[in-house]
């Protein structure tokens, strides 16, 4: 510290004194206190503190005592929680004050602070121009990156505006009316007979491209196919674009149209695709994939995925749990039921995998009834496979809820600050 006299420095926060020593607040872990240290002039210490007295070399802080006393137990000891009966949005304030972030709170604060800001749609964020001075001074190019990014905010994050909530809204009819045109194809009414050649189930799919179902499909498919060029574009890292997941599910909906046709063009009566018509089928099938271009319209079905993503490490452990259990289990009952020759031999067990069937449906509590033990030790293993199949999957569902509970949070808190954004514009 280059300013002041003595060994110590005092640091007075709302009337509570704390002693400290001057190699202390070079790497303190407050970055307000911290900047102490480096002060060269009265002047420069005014900048950091709110008055300081030369003779007792303190420093005055207008701040919430308490809120600092929990926040020096954070320097103390690591953990960081909220005072009793205090704003949760006060308190974060005293932590953004002293230089401290949200990622520092516990966990269950972290929860606390993410819900009391997503009710109130309120969000910390830094000036994009710097503050007043920034106002007016755009570098270059700014106007061009502005659209680019308003266009791409407007694609990816459907509350962000007036725009992309109607952008949206056309996306999900568009995502209905395919869906209801896939269900009412399968209708024997709208189907093709099974038995039609390779010849007629060419012919067949052409035509269909020009019947009022192929014109809505084809309409449909060239929306998503412009929206998804569009947001190709716009996107900042082409290659970051390409890698997520819904982009990848976005092409696994939209190239099978295209493959289809492009098959039904070329093959034509070729005796060599025999099998031409199932893989046309099949194809036109994968539009299925549609339904889930909805997870960028709604939170649910983002937390589900970014669930599904963090908590791939639980997923394998309860795979991994269900296949043990079904080693042990089939090859029990296999030989508990047809092994022994007792004289009561069950057909259903002849196997250990036609067993293992049995275990899996009893495991998960479903219990079809299809195939069932005959013998009474057969029965017992039973009871012990259902019982032991609750216990197992209960194990790690506990922390897949507590991160699908803090996935949904984090997206409801995203989806409120961009709502809020949403409420600006509407009132300019």
């Amino acid at each position: 510290m280059n300013f002041g006299r003595g060994p110590s420095v005092v640091l007075n926060v709302g009337g509570t004194r704390y002693s400290f020593s001057r190699e202390v607040l070079k790497d303190f872990p407050l970055r307000r206190v911290s900047r102490l240290h480096g002060c060269l002039s009265e002047q420069d210490v005014l900048e950091v503190c709110d008055d300081y007295d030369r003779e007792r070399n303190e420093y005055f802080f207008d701040r919430h005592s308490e809120a600092f006393g929990f926040i020096m137990l954070y320097v103390r000891h690591g953990h960081l929680r909220f005072v009793p009966h205090m704003c949760e949005l006060s308190f974060y304030n005293e932590m953004i004050y002293w230089g401290l972030e949200g990622s520092h709170l516990d966990y269950c604060c972290q929860r606390r602070l993410d819900d009391r800001m997503s009710e109130t749609c309120t969000y910390y964020a830094a000036e994009p121009n710097g503050g007043p001075e920034g106002k007016g001074r755009r570098p270059p190019g700014a106007e061009g990156r502005k659209w680019l990014e308003r266009m791409r905010r407007t694609f990816e994050e459907p509350t962000s505006s007036v725009a992309a909530q109607v952008l949206a809204t056309v996306s999900i009819l568009f995502v209905i009316v395919s869906m209801v045109v896939l269900c009412a194809s399968t209708l024997p009414e709208w189907r093709a007979p099974e038995n039609r050649s390779v010849e007629e189930q060419s012919r067949y799919t052409a035509e269909s491209v020009r019947e009022p179902s192929g014109i809505i499909e084809a309409i449909c498919i060239g929306w998503f196919t412009a929206e998804c060029i569009v947001r190709f574009i716009v996107s900042k890292n082409k290659c970051e674009f390409v890698r997520r997941p819904l982009n990848i599910i976005d092409l696994l909906a939209i190239t099978p149209y295209y493959i289809s046709v492009l098959m039904t063009v070329f093959t034509g009566e070729n005796s060599q695709l025999q099998r031409a018509g199932v893989t046309l089928r099949v194809l036109r099938m994968m539009r299925i994939f549609w339904v889930i271009k909805l997870a960028r319209h709604f939170i649910g079905l983002q937390t589900l995925g970014l669930t599904l993503k963090r908590c791939y490490r639980e997923m394998v452990m309860l795979l991994v749990f269900i296949c043990v259990a079904m080693a042990i289990f089939s090859a029990l009952s296999q030989l508990l039921e047809n092994g022994l020759d007792l004289g009561t031999k069950n057909k259903d067990y002849a196997s250990i995998p036609a067993a293992c069937w049995w275990v899996i449906i009893s495991m998960t509590t479903v219990g079809y009834g299809d195939m069932c033990p005959i013998t009474v030790p057969g029965r017992i293993l039973g009871g012990i496979c259902v019982v032991s199949g609750i216990v197992l999957l209960a194990l790690p569902i506990t922390f897949i809820y507590h991160s699908f509970v803090q996935c949904y949070h984090e997206l409801k808190f995203r989806s409120a600050r961009y709502s809020r954004s949403l409420s600006a514009e509407f009132l300019n």
